[in-house]
């Protein structure tokens, strides 16, 4: 009996000892199954972030390649330590590109979308033509299709200059003279004239053979002036844009060859350089262009806007010299609606011989300005809008103004004035 209950005891021991170690083995088990699943997230989790971060230095690098000009196609794939991303532009439209960049790590995958847009600013252009103090000189049979502005006078001194709709001449003693206003003016003096709707003067200021088809009113108060649109300010900011490159050396494009310039600065203040394209040779702009010396264009040369860079908006060259725009020469912008080209003048010349700017030629997708000097519009030209110190527009020269830039929207910063306006995550 004795013996009987000391097997049944061992038993008992045996069966409790399996048990024992059975729960622990289980234990064991189901601990390194969870480290296990644990260390596999982990690894997923960190595959992905190497994802996500690949992706993202895909978008980095195709940021840099835009606003530096450096070449690039799409889609292309670039290789990121332990993976890579895949990297696709879409067509600039309306200003803005949408790039997508699908970073890839051991099958881990993760795509990142930005919006790649055009910074601007808006600068409205309200008239036709706008001058400072240096006032418009009108030719005969010269014409300006929209409104006019000045802070001097406005005058036709050898036969008629035509303005379309209306003339505002701002500050006591100036006047208009010789000219057929389609609409209304408002003047200190008007001399020799025909409105074909209201005017109103100042005295003592006069009405002198002056043809009016509806009312002749008075008014006390001066008429105020206005600064041009563009400020000083706002040049040299343009100007700081393009110097992110810079070229000590004058720029020559000549005999048909085609090229893309900008941002760049041409030349420096003590070293002024020029800019010129010539002899069947086709420019494009990809970025403000600010130039130390003088620019000329003549003999058949084409200059534009690069579509890519700037949509519809507006981008410019800036001139410290003079600006002489010749025969046969075509300037326009990207080809987008709302899209012009810009050329100023910061030079202060007010001689007709060698003017701040000079205009040869048909010239409809330009906007002419000068801060301080004398624009001059050549015999039979037309041009979209000029704004300056001084106008002087000569016969059968033309301005046609556009009423859509009156909401002008230009292109700021560098590298064709790009910048992130979105940046998520899409998968």
């Amino acid at each position: 009996m004795s013996k009987i209950k000391k097997n049944q005891s061992g038993f008992i021991v045996l069966l409790f000892t399996l048990i024992i170690m059975t729960v622990t083995v289980g234990i064991v088990l189901s601990i390194s199954s969870l480290t296990l699943g644990q260390q596999k997230i982990s690894y997923n989790v960190v595959k992905s972030a190497q994802a996500y971060y690949t992706a993202e230095s895909g978008v980095e690098d195709i940021i840099l390649r835009l606003s530096k000009g450096v070449q690039w196609t799409t889609p292309y794939t670039l290789a990121v330590e332990g993976g890579s991303t895949n990297i696709d532009v879409s067509d600039a439209i309306g200003g803005s590109r949408t790039i997508i960049s699908n970073g890839s790590v051991k099958d881990r995958f993760r795509k990142i979308n930005i919006v790649y847009e055009v910074a601007s600013s808006q600068i409205p252009f309200f008239y036709g033509a706008q001058a400072g103090d240096g006032g418009v000189e009108m030719g005969n049979n010269s014409r300006i299709k929209g409104n006019v502005f000045s802070n001097g006078s406005v005058v036709s001194t050898s036969g008629k200059g035509y303005i379309d709709n209306s003339v505002i001449v701002a500050k006591n003693g100036n006047r208009i003279e010789g000219l057929d206003v389609g609409q209304d003016a408002l003047v200190y003096s008007c001399v020799k004239s025909t409105i074909h709707r209201d005017l109103t003067y100042v005295p003592p200021g006069t009405k002198s053979n002056c043809s009016v088809t509806g009312s002749t009113n008075t008014r006390d108060q001066e008429v105020d002036s206005l600064d041009l649109p563009i400020s000083l300010a706002q040049v040299s900011e343009w100007k700081g844009e393009a110097s992110v490159n810079k070229s000590l050396d004058d720029y020559v494009l000549t005999d048909g060859a085609t090229a893309s310039l900008g941002p760049v600065q041409i030349g420096d203040i003590n070293n002024p350089k020029n800019l010129t394209i010539t002899n069947n040779a086709h420019l494009k702009i990809t970025g403000t262009i600010y130039v130390t010396g003088n620019v000329e264009f003549s003999n058949n040369a084409i200059v534009e806007l690069d579509k890519n860079s700037y949509g519809s908006f507006i981008g410019f060259i800036i001139a410290d010299g003079r600006v002489t725009v010749g025969n046969n020469v075509i300037l326009r912008g990207s080809g987008e609606t709302g899209s012009y080209l810009l050329l100023l003048s910061t030079n202060s010349s007010l001689n007709p011989s060698s003017p701040a700017i000079s205009v040869g030629n048909n010239a409809e997708g330009v906007i002419f300005y000068t801060t301080s000097g004398l624009i001059y519009l050549s015999n039979n030209m037309k041009a979209r809008e000029i704004t300056g110190y001084k106008i002087k527009i000569d016969n059968n020269a033309e301005v046609q103004y556009e009423s859509g830039l009156q909401n002008a929207i230009f292109s700021n910063g560098p590298g064709g004035s790009w910048r992130v306006g979105s940046w998520k995550e899409v998968e």
